[in-house]
């Protein structure tokens, strides 16, 4: 078993697994949730519970926060019962949300007044990634604060980027998010356009896949589409969240990103028209309403 001792905060869809992840690599873990049910689970398979996050904080060498939104994340670290107020000087605070980069670098700021390191650590390979500890991860932060985390790391994860200073995880993961926002619309376009166009759109799929245009998110997402599939996996909600991160970013620093504007549009109105708690391959939805079709379910 490892010495060093971890905290989990947030047992999400993706925090969930990964904090079992770290239990299965022999790390002590205690973990906090807003939901006691999902603790209780964890706390059968070995971790210990803490009532608050300053209290996992205090009983843990890394503690790691993976939360929902920006104001989560600021509330656990900053807020009453919060992390800096169980926080203790070597301590090494690990944020796997997706959040502002400038948030991220608040939070590094406020704990290196107190003596303890922040990485912002956003992951990305979806809820399979999670279950599997194949997640790739993009790290801002101090290097030495890094290499102590990075046995840790690789018992969620297979690849791990160092971006740079604090905040850039967080710019790498915005910038994953444009990417695969892009690739979900373009795959919707693609099986909307083949079946109003005579095609077989799982046909297609496979044709497309063996050339330029094979990516992850049409290895893994039409398969669930055509199947009449559309639980997440990573929620809509979550999505559009992260598009508005990326949207406000580019504000601060005066880019214009017209693609990433219309995807951050496209996915408001799906959640607008309750659809937030679809996968993010739910866009789909939109461009079946724009053309008054519905994707036909294979088999």
């Amino acid at each position: 078993m490892s010495t060093l001792k971890l905290g989990y905060i947030g047992l999400g869809l993706m925090g969930k697994p990964m904090a079992q992840n770290l239990l299965k690599a022999g790390f002590p873990v205690v973990v906090h949730n807003r939901s006691r049910q999902k603790v209780e689970k964890l706390v059968r398979l070995g971790a210990t519970a803490a009532d608050n996050p300053a209290q996992v904080a205090e009983r843990a060498d890394i503690v790691f926060t993976n939360l929902p939104d920006t104001p989560d994340v600021l509330g656990v670290v900053l807020g009453e019962n919060g992390v800096l107020a169980g926080a203790h000087p070597g301590m090494i605070f690990v944020d796997n949300s997706t959040i502002k980069p400038a948030a991220s670098r608040q939070i590094y700021q406020r704990l290196a007044e107190i003596g303890v390191s922040s990485l912002d650590a956003p992951v990305s390979g979806g809820d399979i990634g999670a279950q599997q500890g194949t997640l790739s991860i993009m790290v801002g932060g101090d290097a030495d604060a890094l290499e102590k985390v990075m046995p840790a790391f690789m018992a969620i994860g297979k690849t791990v980027t160092h971006i740079g200073g604090p905040g850039t995880g967080q710019v790498a993961k915005a910038c994953n998010q444009i990417m695969v926002a892009a690739q979900m619309l373009a795959m919707s376009e693609l099986l909307i356009f083949a079946q109003k166009a005579g095609a077989d759109p799982e046909k297609v799929v496979g044709a497309v896949r063996g050339g330029a245009a094979q990516c992850w998110t049409l290895d893994v997402k039409p398969q669930r589409l055509l199947a009449g599939n559309r639980a997440p996996g990573f929620r809509a909600s979550l999505q559009s969240k992260d598009l508005n991160i990326v949207m406000e970013t580019a504000r601060e620093y005066g880019m214009s990103l017209p693609g990433a504007g219309l995807l951050a549009q496209l996915y408001a109105a799906l959640c607008a028209n309750g659809g937030g708690g679809l996968d993010n391959s739910g866009i789909i939805a939109v461009i079946e309403a724009l053309n008054n079709t519905e994707l036909k379910h294979s088999g």
